[in-house]
This record gives C-alpha cells, sequence and structure tokens, in this order.
C-alpha cells in the first residue's frame, strides 16, 4: 500500500523548480548554519491508512465512554441525556458547515438560530439580552471580568473559592497583563464567607463573581452576595450558573445581578472529552456596548419579510484588535446550534423535569451513600445535583476500585480543597437510576 502522507522526490523538485529553488538547501538558505539542525528525525516508517486507522482505534479502544460505564463525574460537565433529533440536526450539512455570518444576506439561518438561541438564554435567566456565545464557561468568566472592568474601570475582582478551580485560572490568566487585581474570598462551611466578602469590598471593586450551585454543589445566596456587592457605587455582580439548574432557580434577571455565565455543555453538547464546549453570557442592556461577541436581532427586508441581521458587531473586535475589550469576534456556531435545538425540544416542562429528576436523584444518592456512616457529606448546605462526601479513603484508589465495578465514580477535590483532602465530589442526572445508585453504594461500602 502507498503510504499514508507521501513526498516523491519527483514531487519535490518539481515544487522547488516552480518556485525558482534547486535544492532544499536552498529553501532553507536564510536559516543560520548553527542553528539549523544537522542530520535525520528519529521518525518511525511511514504506515499506510489503513495501519494508521488501526493504530488510532487501538488507542481509542483504550479509553471507557459513558456507555461502557455508569457516570457519576461532574465538576462542570455532565452525563445529561441528549435527544436524537439534536445530533440530526446539527449533522445537517447546511449547519454543519456554516461560520461566522460575517455577510447577513447569505447566512440567514445562522442568524435565525442564533437569534433564537440568544432569546431562550435570557428568557432561562430573566435577563435584557444575551451575546452569541462563548467559547466555554471559564473564557465567560473572564470576559465577563473584563467587561465589568470597562464599564467603571475599576481594577479588583472579588471571585469566590466556589467557582470552579479552572474557571478561576482562565481568570488569573486573562488578568494578567491588565493590572487588574484578583481576589479570592474563602469559603466556609461549604459557601461563600459573605462576612468576608463584605470586608473586602472597597470603591476599587470592580465585580464580584459567585457561582451557584457552586463547584463543591452547594446553593449560594446569590441574592444576598448581590446586594453586598451593590453597596458599592457602579460595582457589578457576576452570577455563574449552571443553565439546567436555572429552570428551578429564581431567575437571576429578578435577582438584579448584572451578568450571568455559565457552561452550555449540559443543553444538548456531548462531554466529547472535555470540550468543544459553549459558554453563554446574559446581561443587563447597560452593559451592552462592552460585551463580547455580537447580537443577532430580527427585522423585514425590503419585501416585508422577516429576517436577520447583525444587530450589534463592535467593529474593533475585527479590525481595532489594540481598542477591543475582548478578542472573541467568532461563536461556538455549531454548539449554539445544539442548544437551541435541545432547549426548543425539552421546553419549559422539559427542563424543570431534568433538573427535578437530577436533583431528587442526588439526594437519594447523597443519602444511600452516607446512611452507613461510612461516609459524610462534607457540609449539611443545600445542594442540587452535586455534592461532595469524606472519609477515611484515597479518591484515587477509590476511583480505580469504582472504575473495575464499571463505574466511574466521584473525584477527588483535595488539591484545589485542601480542607477536603478525602472528599470526592459525585454528579447524578436524570439519566442514573435507582439500580444504578444503589449499585454505586454497595461498591462503595466495599473499598
Amino acid at each position: 500500500m502507498y503510504p499514508y502522507l507521501s513526498l516523491t522526490a519527483e514531487a519535490e523538485q518539481e515544487m522547488l523548480k516552480t518556485i525558482g529553488l534547486s535544492s532544499m538547501d536552498e529553501l532553507f538558505s536564510d536559516i543560520p548554519a548553527d542553528t539549523a539542525f544537522k542530520g535525520d528525525l528519529d521518525l518511525p516508517k511511514a504506515k499506510s491508512e489503513l495501519e494508521v486507522a488501526g493504530y488510532l482505534s487501538k488507542l481509542a479502544n483504550m479509553n471507557v465512554n459513558t456507555d461502557q460505564a455508569v457516570n457519576f463525574l461532574g465538576g462542570g460537565a455532565y452525563d445529561h441525556y441528549i435527544p436524537a433529533v439534536v445530533g440530526r440536526l446539527t449533522g445537517i450539512q447546511n449547519f454543519y458547515t456554516s461560520y461566522t455570518p460575517y455577510q447577513p444576506e447569505v447566512s440567514q439561518g445562522t442568524l435565525q438560530y442564533i437569534f433564537e438561541y440568544q432569546t431562550m438564554i435570557a428568557n432561562l435567566t430573566g435577563m435584557d439580552l444575551a451575546n452569541a456565545s462563548l467559547y466555554d464557561k471559564g473564557s465567560g468568566v473572564a470576559e465577563a471580568a473584563l467587561m465589568c472592568h470597562a464599564v467603571n474601570r475599576k481594577n479588583k475582582v472579588l471571585v469566590s473559592k466556589g467557582v470552579s478551580p479552572h474557571s478561576r485560572r482562565v481568570l488569573e490568566t486573562y488578568t494578567h497583563a491588565q493590572k487588574m487585581d484578583i481576589v479570592e474570598i474563602p469559603l466556609k462551611a461549604g459557601l461563600t464567607d459573605l462576612d468576608a466578602l463584605k470586608e473586602a469590598m472597597d470603591d476599587n471593586v470592580s465585580s464580584v463573581i459567585i457561582q451557584s450551585p457552586n463547584y463543591l454543589g452547594f446553593l449560594e445566596d446569590v441574592e444576598k452576595a448581590t446586594g453586598i456587592a451593590h453597596e458599592v457605587k457602579k460595582t457589578s455582580l457576576i452570577y455563574v450558573a449552571n443553565p439546567i439548574a436555572l429552570a428551578l432557580l429564581k431567575k437571576p434577571g429578578e435577582m438584579d445581578v448584572d451578568v450571568v455565565i455559565g457552561e452550555g455543555q449540559p443543553l444538548g453538547i456531548p462531554l466529547s472529552f472535555g470540550g468543544p464546549y459553549l459558554g453563554f453570557m446574559a446581561l443587563k442592556k447597560d452593559y451592552m456596548r462592552k460585551m463580547p461577541g455580537r447580537v443577532v436581532g430580527q427585522t423585514v427586508d425590503l419585501d416585508g419579510k422577516r429576517s436577520w441581521v447583525l444587530t450589534l458587531s463592535a467593529r474593533e473586535q475585527h479590525i481595532r484588535r489594540e481598542k477591543a475589550t475582548s478578542n472573541i469576534c467568532s461563536n461556538q456556531g455549531l454548539n449554539t446550534l445544539a442548544a437551541a435545538i435541545y432547549m426548543a425540544v425539552m421546553g419549559k416542562k422539559g427542563l424543570k423535569e431534568v433538573a427535578m429528576q437530577s436533583m431528587q436523584k442526588a439526594h437519594y444518592a447523597a443519602k444511600k451513600l452516607t446512611e452507613s456512616g461510612k461516609y459524610k457529606l462534607i457540609c449539611d448546605c443545600p445542594f442540587m445535583y452535586e455534592f461532595a462526601i469524606t472519609g477515611d479513603f484515597d479518591p484515587v484508589d477509590v476511583q480505580e476500585k469504582l472504575l473495575e465495578k464499571g463505574i466511574l465514580g466521584g473525584f477527588g477535590i483535595g488539591s484545589d480543597y485542601p480542607d477536603y483532602p478525602n472528599a470526592m465530589l459525585f454528579a447524578v442526572t436524570e439519566k442514573r437510576t435507582k439500580e444504578e445508585i444503589d449499585a454505586l453504594a454497595a461498591a462503595l461500602e466495599e473499598v
């Protein structure tokens, strides 16, 4: 068989001749002699396409996916059921291959589904408007902080330790060169220490970031945190939310929240080994001009027919990058479509049902896992679909033993939360059955 990738000597000479050169050495003559690599690269022999496909398949089969094991992992990515229609519609070639709608007149289909997505996110959060999309929750948190900084010109960000560790690290990376001061607010009994938050407030605080349910699964008092933030003039409250949880919780817009950020993966997007995902952002209209991304609006064309346009798209984000408040000039188009289809298919009742089942099953699981006394919850706090237990065990060892039984168990949070060195975080979605939860409890008693 022919090599998977081939370059014959004849083809090489033909390409060199085309550009007016006689040798590869002449092509790279501008590289200093003492810098240029000499000798042969120690590369394996070229393989055929069939051989490469077989090798990659062998590597892939070493993984364990959620069809092969019962999944109780969470921490930001959740194993929700995805209706078959989501994959069927997103797989249509017209959607699958489309890109950013730079020319609205030939991108009406793309603009329509972005418009529908924005409308549904705005309704879900109770906020004035939503943007097209961000890359993921982490970039969303960072972009929200930078946006608030651009609005109020303040430099300090107070972020709860209950916010996902991954998002906090992205925030630090984004703001590293911005001369912004990131201050971490500690937890007290699993929840943001609101007294510490109040003490940390001053006139230079640009935004307060709080997540609910927080990374440990517990429900924060977002309304009280918002009140503390707004005691300082022009300070913004950024609420990091789970879209499924929002189907049951009080809408952020009803709590005077300024910006809502979240991960859209639970809305019909596969786990996919951690991405690509979808960051959503909803906000008060006061922030609209500094918002990353764009806003799609509805109008009529010259014939009076319903149509869609880019109502707001910051020019600086495309061609005057030094003046831009964000580097987001595209959007996660296909994932945006998946989320729009999922929300449309599920509707209000469907989203509430998913949230309710996840919460009820999580509480049943917490009861089953702790009833023997071998394990206990790290905090007696209200939670929804995710919780952490602790005990005399090594989380890594427990994970390995559970996997042997076909269970993807929780994962250790000790590296990010030293106060809970032996704790494991478990997530329960509507997919989990009573039998699966009982099997998890029985397996944990054996390890």
